[in-house]
């Protein structure tokens, strides 16, 4: 059974490992070499300690590992990625009901993320429609909104 609790400092270095995994098996079908390396890069351990200051970050740890993240300002999703092993076994969606949840208990009405063109899907089945799209340093970008609703805190 998977487990999502909050991020504690020495999770770093496997927060990292999931997300260069996830960028470089996955994300890399959608996206060049160039932007993979660069996004690869941008999230290292010590990137990782630092995001998780500045926002709430959360793992989702199965068996004593770290499977999946997501960290969230307010109503603001970042950073949800899923070791590629587990991507289909419901940890981003646990990641994602769980960030919600707070949202809901912060009075929050909505969420909203960007997303990669490899996790457009997903947010869409999780009922996130797109509010437009952007060019970022990464590369292409939609931003999604979902509404929430009070009765799932």
């Amino acid at each position: 059974m998977v487990e999502i609790r909050l991020f504690r400092a020495g999770d770093s270095a496997a927060v990292s490992d999931v997300i260069v995994r996830c960028l470089q098996e996955v994300n890399s079908r959608d996206y060049s070499e160039a932007i993979i390396a660069r996004m690869s890069a941008h999230f290292s351990a010590e990137r990782i300690e630092q995001l998780a200051e500045e926002r709430q970050m959360f793992v989702a740890v199965d068996k004593g590992a770290v499977v999946g993240t997501v960290s969230r300002d307010g109503n603001k999703v970042f950073t949800m990625f899923v070791q590629p092993r587990m991507i289909g076994h419901g940890v981003g969606r646990r990641l994602m009901q769980h960030i919600e949840a707070l949202a809901v208990e912060n009075g929050y009405d909505y969420m909203e993320t960007g997303a990669s063109i490899t996790a457009h899907g997903f947010y869409q089945r999780l009922g996130y429609v797109d509010v437009r799209t952007s060019e970022t340093e990464f590369g292409f970008n939609y931003v999604l909104r979902k509404p929430l609703d009070s009765t799932q805190a």
